[in-house]
């Protein structure tokens, strides 16, 4: 599901008929990400531990596997992040997203724009309490997910749901579901792509789109996630006229994953005498550990030693397209 979007002037045109004194409250849903090497054990515990995004054997057992896994895992984690500056950037990316936002809309109303992440600091119980303090009379749920998933956009609105719920706070909240092809935010993308390629100077280059992985079995299930990546990837390709392969990356778990992965790509690409490769993360509008690690550190140093030329898109955070695409979602929202 995702919003026919209205013009800028019809949107505003509707939100300056409501009552302007109420305030309006736009929660920016992430993942979230530890912010410093100790808190990346209880985060993977966080993670695992939601059973929408990965099934641990039977569910009364999840938080105690969830925990093993955690553990296993957290040493090669925290090498991971510390790679990238000991932490994940993602709420200070995120924390810039919701100022520019609330910026950007400062004209329509009054608008308060916060994080709230699904795993980590600012959770959901932050955010609400924050708005319910602030006396906001609505709330708009927008996911900064551009692809449905239940593991991604679902979970998080059952969170934010759940915890509604159980602090009674009595706000109506609007939730945007998807926008695989908002205009700005394919043209952002667009943008991206045409300034990686001219760091090859004409010669032939392999466009790779990068998305999170999945469990299969949710796509068997019927989770639209496929669906809106290649959504976006036919919108982008009918910008630019370059044809990309889609794959997956951040793969967890003992389940079986889309591929696919990043890495089969690199290696087949390699064995069919590709030199250059740009990779556009597809699913991650910020820099985080995805991005800045597996990308740009792991997966850029795998293709050099096997003699591919290798680059990716720059993150979308707070590029004043991308801000403008969720001023469109957020309008749209509003007067739908």
């Amino acid at each position: 599901m995702h919003h026919i979007l209205l013009t800028t002037t019809q949107s505003s045109r509707y939100i300056n008929d409501m009552n302007t004194q109420d305030k309006i409250g736009i929660l920016l849903l992430n993942l979230g990400g530890p912010g410093r090497i100790e808190d990346v054990e209880p985060f993977l515990i966080n993670l695992f531990s939601d059973r929408q995004i990965i099934r641990l054997g039977p569910a009364f057992l999840q938080k105690t596997i969830a925990r093993f896994i955690a553990h296993r895992r957290a040493p090669k984690s925290m090498a991971n992040y510390q790679r990238i500056g000991g932490g994940s950037p993602i709420r200070i990316k995120t924390e810039e997203q919701a100022r520019a936002l609330e910026e950007a809309l400062h004209d329509d109303g009054d608008f308060m724009v916060r994080p709230c992440m699904r795993y980590w600091h600012p959770f959901a119980e932050e955010a609400l309490r924050e708005m319910a303090a602030a006396q906001v009379k609505t709330i708009v749920a927008l996911p900064l997910y551009p692809h449905y998933s239940i593991a991604t956009t679902g979970s998080s609105l059952q969170d934010l749901h759940r915890i509604k719920k159980h602090l009674g706070v009595d706000i109506p909240i609007v939730a945007i579901h998807s926008w695989p092809v908002e205009p700005q935010y394919i043209d952002c993308l667009t943008k991206r792509i045409e300034e990686g390629m001219n760091r090859f100077h004409s010669e032939p280059v392999q466009l790779v789109y990068s998305a999170h992985s999945l469990p299969v079995q949710f796509i068997k299930e019927g989770d639209p996630y496929v669906n809106h990546l290649e959504q976006s990837i036919r919108a982008i390709e009918q910008m630019t006229g370059i044809q990309g392969r889609l794959c997956y990356q951040s793969r967890s778990g003992p389940v079986k994953w889309l591929g696919p992965a990043l890495p089969e790509i690199i290696e087949e690409c390699a064995g069919q005498g590709c030199k250059n490769m740009l990779v556009v993360p597809l699913s991650f509008v910020s820099d985080h550990v995805e991005t800045l690690f597996e990308i740009d550190i792991q997966y850029r140093e795998m293709a050099e030693n096997i003699g591919i030329h290798f680059e990716s898109t720059r993150g979308l955070n707070s590029d004043p397209l991308f801000i403008e695409a969720l001023c469109n979602l957020v309008r749209n929202s509003l007067a739908a």
